[in-house]
């Protein structure tokens, strides 16, 4: 029986230093663990970045005081096995632990004295943000590296390198056109383990000695890459939200179909879109809210795929509608008058009057019907007493906004025409 060969991404994977490529920033921490200047570092980049490549080619610089952790399975007792190794060798142990922020912070803690102190030299991998999946004691002793998502350009090179370097691969005399390479490196979107795997796929898979670009149908689809609770996650989110409220409806929409072709939660696109329509919009055109409120109930009726047109046909609109955040402002100054002041009475002609002695104590009195007597109404204080007059809604000219403006400049200048001082006595 043949015996099984591993992957061909595990196969050709970096061997030395100047076999690396596209990330220049590792490659120059490799050089400096290849004169003897070792330190801890954090891995940081998208899957097939490279980040095992790295580890792996330290594993070669040092082979004799190099050890795995795996995260997914590795625990405390793991830990401290291999740490425990520091004082029985005279090389500092060099800890490779691959998706480290599977650790929990317990298990980050049982690290971090040993790092501290220097007794290893910790070699962390993780696709997520460290700033959120490491702890920050941890995280302030090692040097984050980040490895970027691999161009195509970069990544049509490993490919060739592959076609040209394995024995396997060369043993099969089969050749792949230049468009069919390119297709590949494009498909792969910045994964080079996920371009040699296809590559190997379409090897293996094409009874053909010379492949061309149309022999690749039905083996090139790919799911984008996407984290549901990652960095990822919130970065095309942000790049939505920031480009609906720059009115860019092109930008907006293209970002929207990143989301919804990755898999992402349309609920969760929903809600934002419902956030932006008041932050962003806000009553320079009040009927946005409707419209967001509207699409979640669509597409909560009809589903996928055909209720996400709802999403497209809203995000359009947000887009397009004119904006202001003075709602959004009015939100926070309220919420820093109220941490400011503190929680002063309620004014005694603005109480609840449910009983006959909450009346007899004052409860109620000099409160005015503002149906009855609208102007009377405008004379009346409705802040607590004692409280700064300050201007929490302050509307700009846009939209609604600017009929709203006018009426409240009405308003003002009926109660400062009528009231003669601020606070004038109220009508019996």
């Amino acid at each position: 029986m043949q015996k099984q060969l591993p992957p061909l991404a595990f196969r050709v994977r970096p061997v030395n230093i100047d076999a690396l490529l596209g990330q220049d920033e590792a490659k120059a921490v490799l050089r400096d663990f290849a004169r003897g200047n070792l330190r801890s570092v954090m891995l940081w980049g998208p899957p097939g970045s490279g980040k095992t490549s790295v580890a792996s080619i330290i594993e070669r610089l040092y082979p004799d005081s190099y050890f795995t952790i795996h995260a997914v399975t590795g625990g405390v007792q793991e830990i401290r096995r291999v740490t425990g190794k520091a004082s029985q060798t005279d090389r500092k142990p060099i800890v490779f632990i691959d998706e480290i922020h599977r650790f929990n912070r317990v298990q980050q803690d049982a690290l971090l004295p040993f790092v501290e102190s220097g007794a290893i030299t910790l070699i962390g991998a993780t696709t997520e943000n460290p700033s959120f999946a490491i702890t920050s004691p941890l995280l302030s002793r090692n040097q984050v590296i980040v490895l970027k998502a691999l161009s195509a350009v970069v990544i049509e090179e490993i490919l060739r390198r592959a076609l040209s370097d394995d024995a396997f691969v060369v043993s099969l005399h089969k050749t792949i056109s230049d468009d069919s390479l390119a297709a590949v490196a494009r498909a792969a979107d910045g994964d080079a383990r996920a371009a040699l795997n296809l590559l190997e796929l379409i090897l293996m898979n094409i009874n053909k000695d010379t492949i061309e670009l149309g022999d690749l149908k039905g083996l090139m689809d790919r799911p984008l890459y996407h984290d549901r609770s990652g960095e990822n996650h919130y970065d095309l989110i942000s790049a939505f939200h920031k480009c609906v409220r720059a009115g860019d409806v092109d930008a907006s929409i293209y970002w929207l179909g990143r989301m919804l072709e990755a898999g992402e939660d349309r609920l969760f696109i929903l809600r934002r879109m419902i956030r932006i329509a008041s932050e962003d919009v806000g009553m320079a055109d009040p009927n946005a809210l409707r419209v967001a409120v509207s699409a979640k109930e669509a597409f909560t009726f009809v589903g996928s795929p055909e209720g996400e047109i709802a999403l497209y046909e809203t995000a359009i609109y947000l887009a397009c509608a004119p904006k202001s955040n003075a709602v959004y402002l009015a939100e926070k100054k309220a919420q820093k008058l109220i941490r400011t002041t503190g929680s002063p009475g309620v004014p005694l002609s603005l109480r609840n009057t449910p009983t006959r002695l909450m009346k007899e104590i004052g409860y109620g009195k000099g409160y005015i019907y503002a149906h009855d007597d609208p102007e009377g109404a405008l004379s009346l204080d409705y802040l607590p007493e004692g409280l700064p007059r300050t201007e929490l809604y302050k509307p700009l000219d846009a939209g609604v906004e600017k009929r709203i403006r006018e009426i409240l400049d009405a308003r003002a200048k009926a109660k400062k025409s009528g009231a003669g001082s601020y606070r004038k006595t109220p009508k019996q």
